[in-house]
């Protein structure tokens, strides 16, 4: 028995892009391609996939996984390994709660509030394998070095832009505004103003595809529940994607 891409993404509960991201990495390959270019998959593709999203579930990136399917002994390894980051995280938790916690209590009391203590715990690096893993380690490099540069008024200034840009977006597409509204071609040009601002990425530098980059971030905002939450959900997401995508057409 066989399933289409679309088929298995909908049991999985995945995208077919991710399924044929995995294939592009050599994770999964499907049982065969059909005389339209549509991917099959067999009883063997689906308990491998099922191994993939476990490990994945587990936090564990592309290339650890790849490891464990190819080398099954290699699962003790990248479990240690996973729990590790589990322990760290854990612990940046708890300096974020304390944070968070003497920040209320400076509010509600009248107190002093300490700079050094309010970002304690709020860890920018925390996933950088994730974003080496998406466009490589000198984009991180880049971007590591310039958000290190920053003071803490800077780095409160950049997240506070950042969340009244993904507030107006989740607002926008609540209103229920087309993408191409000059409304929404704003907020995309707000959006493509601020990826402009960070180095390492396509945005950030002269000889980037700029067109291509927007195409890739609209897609993987609906595609990745976390992204998309920042705008609202999936119908939020859909949006920023459809009015970034009127915007590259338009202006790029």
């Amino acid at each position: 028995m066989e399933w289409s891409i679309h088929q298995v993404a909908g049991i999985a509960g995945t995208t077919s892009r991710t399924l044929r991201h995995y294939g592009d990495e050599g994770l999964l390959e499907p049982s065969r391609l059909g005389a339209n270019g549509y991917r099959y998959y067999g009883r063997d593709e689906l308990v491998r996939l099922q191994r993939i999203l476990l490990l994945r579930g587990l936090g564990l990136g592309l290339p650890a996984i790849r490891e464990v399917l190819d080398r099954p002994d290699a699962v003790e390894d990248a479990l240690e390994e996973h729990a590790a980051r589990l322990r760290s995280e854990r612990d940046r938790l708890a300096r974020m709660i304390a944070s968070v916690e003497k920040t209320i209590t400076a509010v509600r009391h009248g107190g002093d509030i300490m700079a050094e203590d309010m970002f304690d715990g709020f860890d920018h690096t925390a996933h950088r394998a994730e974003v080496e893993e998406r466009w490589g380690r000198e984009a991180y490099a880049r971007g590591d070095a310039w958000w290190r540069g920053l003071d803490a008024g800077e780095r409160a200034q950049w997240k506070a832009r950042v969340s009244r840009l993904s507030a107006d977006w989740a607002a926008a597409a609540a209103a229920g505004i087309a993408p191409d509204s000059p409304e929404a071609q704003e907020l995309a040009r707000r959006h493509v103003d601020w990826l402009r601002g960070v180095p390492g990425t396509p945005a950030g530098t002269a000889d980037g595809d700029l067109k291509g980059y927007l195409a890739g971030l609209g897609q993987m905002y609906v595609a990745d529940e976390r992204f998309a939450a920042n705008y609202g959900g999936l119908d939020g997401a859909r949006f920023v994607r459809d009015a970034l995508a009127h915007y590259a057409a338009s202006n790029l």
